[in-house]
């Protein structure tokens, strides 16, 4: 028995060894991993220097050692306050086997002399949020010899219209490519109409006739024993004259073909031309068939007398042609007019068929430019969008004040304490924007107490979650974050997704939601902004609306 007791008294102390060493072993492990943890991500930032001149540019540089699969999230725009930024750089990356190296640079500058400190600025690493160490920096005065330098009147101040400036620079494809399409348009039609007026100013038919058998006789094709070409051009004085003023298919008919229907028009009436001089043409026109197929060469007096016979038939045919009669005048003045009306309403439609292809090659340019919802947005518009691209509107609510940029002001809600939260509550303010129902919300929420209470934020998300759901908000997801403003105030952040009754389309709406919340001087204060999780405007807007909120009293 004493043995028994011996060997269990020795086997429970070996157990109480081996288990204070694993306890050991396990906090030493936990130790290194959470030190492992807390080292896989680092976050520093530099100045290239510590004191500039009043207007000269300091450089800012903030790298970042992180994991591949993280996304970081710099800092973007005025928070170097009091320094002013003047322009952020791309971010320059390097890989190191499986971590990313992210070096980001800031142009800086400051048009006072003094002593500054540039804040620590805030780094969004995956789930976390990392600070930067704060940095002081000197501005000096620049000397300037008076005695030298000759001094001038103040010049008046001049209003910039930035917003035009960047307006122009966004929209100028808009103005160039339909400018230049309506100048190709304009080209062409001008072009068009020139070749027409320079037809209507050409001479009458007969004219050029008599004129291009002038030309024949200057060409000296005779002398050079260019027969072809001197009875090619012949022929083709005769026949165009005809084409234009007796039968309008003289140029593509053969010689008996044309003879033929000159014989009809004789006989019809409509051309009074005796047979001898018809029969004269013919033989012309064979001599010309024979010498253009055949390459015949008659002598030189024969070409010279054929060319008097083309000239006289010119005279006599002109001659040959009919007065029209009253009865034919008034019909081809109607006929005129016809082709007038004709004429007008083509040049209408093609106007409108240009015009209408201005539009679309414009729109289809800045579908492939921009992408088809940006041009959409644009012309149709947007409500979200519109409401980013107003000028935005930084005020402090409440008490103690909550500052923030929105795109238009908070309405202050009206809101009387009962006999009950008077006792409780010295204040209770809440500014708001737009409805939870609706297609974007924004509340800002102070509660002051007459005394001073403890107050758990993570108790105050749970009734905000069901002032929430008693508004109409339902299937409310959430997550939870510490959080610290740029100023120093910390408090918690929510953010997740619910559903609510669109009133305007009246269906149900997938929103999503941000909200921070904070115990600043004994009081309680929170910023709801409430979106829709399709509207592709509305996430960028909600995150420039809590990034900016600052509590202006927190220490």
């Amino acid at each position: 028995m004493a043995n028994y007791e011996l060997q269990h008294t020795i086997n429970t102390e070996r157990t109480i060894f081996f288990f204070k060493k694993f306890k050991r072993l396990f906090f030493i492990v936990f130790f290194i991993v959470f030190i492992g943890q807390q080292g896989y991500t680092q976050v520093s930032a530099t100045i290239d220097s510590t004191s500039i001149r009043i207007g000269s540019e300091l450089k800012y540089k903030m790298q970042v050692e992180t994991d591949s699969t993280q996304i970081v999230v710099f800092p973007e725009g005025q928070t170097f306050m009091p320094l002013e930024v003047i322009e952020s750089r791309k971010i320059d990356t390097s890989k190191n086997g499986n971590r990313f190296n992210l070096t980001k640079e800031y142009a800086l500058t400051q048009f006072d002399s003094g002593h500054y400190t540039i804040p620590r600025q805030k780094v969004l690493i995956g789930d976390r949020v990392f600070f930067t160490d704060s940095l002081k920096v000197e501005v000096r005065d620049v000397l300037v010899d008076t005695t030298k330098q000759k001094m001038y009147e103040i010049k008046p101040l001049v209003d910039v219209n930035a917003k035009s400036i960047i307006n122009w620079k966004k929209w100028i494809l808009w103005i160039i490519v339909p400018l230049l399409l309506l100048g190709l348009i304009a080209f062409l039609v001008f072009r068009r109409k020139k070749r027409k007026e320079a037809k209507a100013n050409e001479l009458p038919p007969y004219e050029r006739a008599i004129l291009a058998l002038q030309r024949i006789d200057e060409s000296h094709l005779l002398e050079q024993d260019s027969h072809k070409e001197y009875y090619s051009q012949l022929s083709d004085t005769a026949r165009k004259y005809i084409d234009e003023e007796v039968y309008d298919h003289a140029m593509e008919s053969t010689t008996d073909e044309l003879i033929a229907r000159l014989d009809e028009e004789i006989k019809s009436g409509s051309l009074n031309l005796d047979k001898q001089t018809v029969e004269e043409l013919k033989k012309v026109l064979k001599t010309a068939d024979m010498a253009k197929f055949a390459k015949s060469k008659p002598d030189v007096l024969t070409a010279r007398a054929d060319r008097n016979v083309i000239e006289n038939v010119i005279h006599k045919t002109k001659s040959a042609i009919p007065e029209p009669t009253e009865e034919e005048l008034l019909a081809d003045e109607e006929y005129r007019k016809e082709v007038a009306d004709k004429k007008r309403k083509k040049k209408i439609i093609l106007g409108s068929l240009a015009a209408f292809s201005v539009i679309v090659i414009t729109l289809i340019s800045f579908i492939v430019i921009k992408g088809y919802d940006v041009v959409k947005d644009s012309i149709l518009g947007h409500p979200t969008k519109e409401l980013a691209a107003s000028e935005w509107i930084t005020s402090a609510y409440g008490s103690p004040p909550v500052t923030i940029a929105t795109p238009k002001v908070l309405i202050r809600n009206a809101f009387q304490l009962t006999e009950e939260q008077k006792q409780i509550l010295k204040g209770n303010e809440t500014f708001v924007y737009g409805s939870l129902l609706g297609n974007f919300y924004i509340t800002v929420s102070t509660v002051t107490y007459n005394k001073e209470m403890k107050i758990d934020l993570e108790k105050a998300v749970e009734g905000s979650i069901g002032g929430m759901e008693a508004d109409g908000a339902k299937n409310i997801t959430f997550k939870t974050d510490e959080y610290e403003t740029l100023n120093g105030a910390k408090g918690l952040k929510v953010y997740g997704g619910l559903d609510v009754k669109n009133l305007i389309t009246n269906k149900t709406q997938k929103s999503e939601y941000l909200m921070l919340n904070f115990k600043e001087k004994g009081g309680f204060q929170q910023i709801l902004v409430v979106y829709s999780k399709e509207d592709r405007y509305a996430k960028d807007i909600a995150e420039r609306i809590i990034n900016s909120v600052e509590l202006k009293n927190a220490k």
